[in-house]
């Protein structure tokens, strides 16, 4: 696992065995910042959100969002899944933690499985399981489809999956992801969303939004 600086001068992990990046070499920061934040979580009104993101990696997401939430007020849950929890050895040298050293800090030594308060606007949960055996108890307003591309990690793009999340969210909710390849489209569409190719990150074209109408 290599760290490794993209165009805006934020970190990112590269995995040689996968040939697979964390985040847009583009820029890490402005790829989740578009695709999560502005697409994503800044679209939902309420004055309270339960957002769930689909694989939590080096918490960027988490982060960005948790910083976003305390900018504008809004109470935020966030529930996060992920599989193969990253060492501290890895995040401790990531430079995420310049935006917020104490809420970043925070974020990744915080217990698993338990809500914890991290700062007075944004509670984290962090679940490690595999997306397939999670059975979504809540009901979501806002979700971060973040798993590695479909080629590298064809499992965590399933119909099933889909399918699920489509159950678990409220109405109107919306779920982003930067793959806007066709078949995962279509997978979204047959769950029952409602989805639009809106415009990608720095480096990419297009992205995907889906609404649960």
């Amino acid at each position: 696992m290599e760290i490794q600086i993209t165009a805006d001068g934020s970190h990112t992990l590269f995995l040689p065995k996968m040939d697979e990046h964390y985040h847009s070499i583009n820029g890490a920061i402005q790829e989740a910042r578009h695709v999560y934040i502005e697409a994503g979580f800044k679209q939902c009104k309420k004055p309270s959100i339960h957002v769930l993101e689909m694989g939590f990696g080096t918490g960027l997401n988490a982060l960005l969002t948790a910083l976003e939430a305390g900018k504008r007020q809004i109470s935020t849950l966030y529930t996060t899944l992920e599989k193969y929890p990253l060492p501290t050895e890895i995040t401790n040298r990531l430079n995420y933690a310049e935006l917020s050293p104490a809420i970043y800090h925070k974020i990744h030594t915080s217990e698993w499985e338990h809500p914890v308060m991290i700062s007075p606007y944004f509670r984290l949960r962090k679940i490690k399981t595999d997306f397939a055996d999670y059975d979504y108890p809540d009901l979501y307003d806002v979700v971060y489809y973040d798993a590695f591309a479909p080629d590298k990690q064809t499992g965590v793009w399933s119909q099933s999956i889909f399918d699920a999340i489509h159950r678990a969210m409220q109405t109107s909710g919306v779920m982003t992801t930067y793959c806007a390849k066709g078949r995962i489209r279509r997978m979204m569409q047959q769950a029952g969303f409602t989805v639009e190719r809106i415009p990608g990150p720095p480096g990419k074209r297009e992205m995907l939004r889906a609404v649960r109408s």
